[in-house]
C-alpha cells in the first residue's frame, strides 16, 4: 500500500489543482443567423457551417 513520506504543501497541492479550474465553453457564430452555438455542434435553428442540416420545428 502506498503511503506518503510527508505532508503535501498547501502551495504543492494549489499547483496541482491549477488545472482544475472550469473554463467557458468555446462558442461560434453561425454566418447565415448570427445565432451562438457551442463549437463544432449545429445550431438551434439548425445549421452547421452555414448550410441547413437539420429541420426544425419551426420549418
Amino acid at each position: 500500500m502506498a503511503v506518503q513520506k510527508s505532508k503535501k504543501t498547501p502551495s504543492r497541492r494549489n499547483m496541482r489543482r491549477s488545472h482544475d479550474n472550469l473554463s467557458n465553453p468555446p462558442l461560434a457564430i453561425e454566418p447565415t443567423t448570427g445565432e451562438t452555438h457551442l463549437r463544432h455542434h449545429v445550431s438551434p435553428s439548425g445549421f452547421y457551417k452555414g448550410k441547413k442540416v437539420i429541420d426544425t420545428k419551426a420549418d
